[in-house]
């Protein structure tokens, strides 16, 4: 209940770049539970599958031997 004068409170979202680093991340993702884990792994499938539905029909996929370089213009 809100008393006379009181100002309510609200929920607030922030966010900033420090939320971005690989280390926050792993942190965030090792707060969730197994059962969390798996609904984000389903949530990433389905979008990826929703962007190119066809990733189920390639064949003859092979694993990457190299690392993956994500380049940006900056």
């Amino acid at each position: 209940m809100i008393q006379s004068g009181a100002m309510p409170m609200h929920k607030t979202i922030t966010h900033d770049r420090r939320a971005e680093t690989i280390e926050e991340k792993t942190r965030w993702f090792r707060s969730l539970s197994m059962i969390e884990r798996a609904e984000m792994l389903n949530e990433f499938t389905e979008m990826a599958l929703a962007v190119n539905p066809k990733i189920l029909v390639k064949k003859n996929a092979q694993p990457v031997k190299e690392r993956i370089r994500v380049l940006s213009k900056g």
